[in-house]
């Protein structure tokens, strides 16, 4: 099904000439996730957003779909319930997206934000299994000795050592997890486009929002969108949307922070596997190292930001934290600033009211010390049947404890979401994280249901979205690897080689049979390859890129993890696309200037240059 630039016109004179059943702003993942929902059970969907779909937040995460054993440190044995039970969902309807990736968590004596030893660790990852649902499987969690660590992972700081934790965890493509919503909202009828920016509200004689008035950010077009209701999901935006409407005082919501994110070659940092570990220095912070396409990167900061949401920037002082926190966990590693091939610097939506704990090293307090050993006590107990499970709940409800919120550090703000409906009308659904996207979003279309039930009479049967595959996802999430195996012969036979046709069935799922069939009937584009050019001529027909960045930074991980091979095809894209597009020589070179800008800032021109 096309959708681009050929389509978008289209779209953008329907989202003016017919009154929508609702109309989402913001086109990150909670955007995709209410957009996909609400196509599907039917309602007349619209969606814009200012940038590219993805472009904010959503692309700019560690990567992965937690489970979030670390709350397990505080016994959140709910939360932790909750998270595995939602990225088995997410796992069901994208198999092509969250990947299993077995997490290393190596416990140090005396130092570390999880407090964590090598009996509690344990304990918490038995609690975790069961919760997940992989006790006894090949994914359950094993332990290793000190020198089985350092056997697998040599570069890890070996003073202080204990061994270590392995745990199920997921590795993410997020950007790919919401051009797959939003192509199955449109699939589904929706009627969605990036670069359409919100710029003010319509109102009825009740002052009731009605719709929107908003300009398209391509030609410069204002026109107006009319829908029976509204909903806001512009992630750290929110506040910003809420704010278009100068009738009324807007409380703020939000409590944005930064997270960096470097990249290096593998090689400089040889990680076989995803490891969490304490900072050193005693700040209450958990980072990552994570290895992706023969790259090594690692993160994250959690600052309070007051910048420029539309790009924020990696600054010298992240940098330096970053590679302190590295070369420290890595003695041998000596990481500069030289080594960093590209970065990423995203906000997260935080709810500025509610403090709890954050997978990425957020805190929800201490309990004591008394409470934690008998909380280890009984749980062990219970596995071994001496106590009943009344005797761990008697336990787990008389925690003393810190568990106050905070307002102090930015690690220590919630992830947790609100969905309201404001006094105007507009519906705000904020917060979250990308493990929650599904479950939010159906929240939401119930809430939305129930008005459109109350108030103007219709009725819709939501679908259940926890078996409604995404684009791309329309196959067995049990068999993968074989999907992926079966879908890449049939790449091989269109004239690519094993390697990528095999990169291209992972990445895309089913939908890389659709690239394979564009390989098969085209000549490659002049400078690239004809995989290269397979991939580039479906963005643009089927993923809506409008621009180098949208193809380059959101629709593959060229910049991010391939910046080695990344300068060699910048000319030829560049060139395919202005054909496509029909791009004059100052339009071309135009995008061209654009790109450089932000290939500039994710290679951290402007530091390792001293601007």
């Amino acid at each position: 099904m096309v959708f681009s630039i050929k389509t978008r016109q289209e779209t953008i004179g329907k989202l003016q000439a017919e009154e929508l059943d609702l109309l989402i702003i913001g086109g990150g993942i909670t955007g995709a996730g209410v957009a996909l929902q609400a196509a599907a059970t039917g309602l007349k969907t619209g969606l814009i957003e200012m940038q590219d779909f993805a472009e904010g937040t959503s692309s700019r995460s560690t990567k992965l779909v937690h489970g979030g054993i670390r709350y397990l440190k505080n016994f959140d044995v709910e939360v932790v319930a909750d998270t595995v039970t939602e990225r088995a969902v997410v796992q069901n309807i994208a198999p092509h997206i969250p990947k299993p990736d077995p997490m290393l968590l190596p416990i140090y004596e005396g130092e570390g934000a999880t407090t964590f030893n090598m009996f509690s660790v344990k304990v918490a990852m038995d609690l975790y299994d069961q919760l997940a649902g992989v006790t006894g499987t090949k994914f359950a969690n094993y332990t290793l000795t000190p020198e089985e660590v350092l056997e697998r992972e040599p570069f890890l700081k070996s003073e202080g050592l204990k061994g270590a934790g392995v745990y199920l965890d997921f590795r993410n493509n997020d950007a790919r997890l919401v051009i797959d919503n939003i192509k199955k909202a449109h699939e589904d009828g929706g009627l969605l486009a990036s670069k359409v920016k919100a710029v003010g509200f319509l109102y009825d004689d009740n002052n009731q929002i009605i719709g929107v008035k908003a300009r398209d950010l391509v030609t410069d077009e204002v026109f107006e969108i009319k829908a029976k209701l509204v909903i806001n999901t512009a992630g750290p935006w929110v506040d910003k949307v809420r704010n278009l409407n100068f009738k009324r005082a807007v409380v703020p919501q939000m409590r944005p922070t930064k997270g960096v994110h470097l990249v290096v070659d593998a090689k400089k940092l040889p990680v076989p596997q995803p490891t969490y570990f304490d900072t050193g220095k005693h700040d209450g912070r958990m980072v990552f190292a994570i290895p992706r396409e023969d790259k090594t990167y690692f993160g994250t900061t959690d600052t309070d930001y007051q910048g420029e949401y539309t790009e924020p920037k990696v600054t010298q002082e992240d940098v330096d934290y970053l590679l302190d926190v590295i070369n420290y966990r890595y003695p041998n590693a000596n990481i500069t600033l030289d080594d960093i091939e590209s970065s990423w610097a995203g906000l997260r939506p935080l709810l500025s009211g509610n403090a709890g704990s954050d997978y990425n090293g957020g805190d929800n307090g201490k309990i004591t010390d008394a409470s934690f050993n008998k909380v280890i006590e009984v749980v062990t107990n219970y596995k071994e049947n001496k106590v009943n499970r009344l005797d761990v709940e008697e336990v787990l409800n008389n925690l003393e404890s810190s568990l106050e919120e905070k307002t102090s550090s930015p690690s220590s703000v919630s992830r947790g979401s609100n969905l309201e409906r404001e006094e105007d009308g507009l519906i705000t659904l904020s917060g979250g994280k990308i493990t929650d996207y599904r479950k939010m979003a159906e929240g939401a279309m119930k809430l939305i249901l129930d008005i459109l039930a109350k108030d103007y009479d219709m009725s819709f049967e939501l679908i259940d979205s926890k078996d409604y595959s995404l684009s791309g996802g329309e196959f067995d999430a049990s068999k993968v690897e074989e999907t992926v195996a079966e879908n890449a012969k049939i790449g091989i036979a269109a004239g690519l080689s094993e390697a990528e046709a095999t990169y291209i069935a992972d990445y895309y799922g089913m939908n890389s049979l659709k690239i394979f069939e564009l390989a098969k009937a085209m000549t490659p584009f002049a400078g690239l390859s004809l995989a290269e050019s397979a991939r580039l001529q479906y963005a643009l027909e089927e993923e809506m890129v409008l621009t180098p960045a949208d193809y380059f930074v959101r629709r593959t991980n060229h910049m991010l993890f391939k910046r080695d091979e990344l300068d060699g095809i910048i000319e030829p894209v560049i060139d395919a696309m202005a054909n496509y597009f029909g791009w004059n020589d100052a339009t071309k070179a135009e995008q061209a200037e654009t790109f450089a800008e932000v290939l500039a800032e994710s290679d951290l021109k402007y530091l390792k240059e001293g601007e």
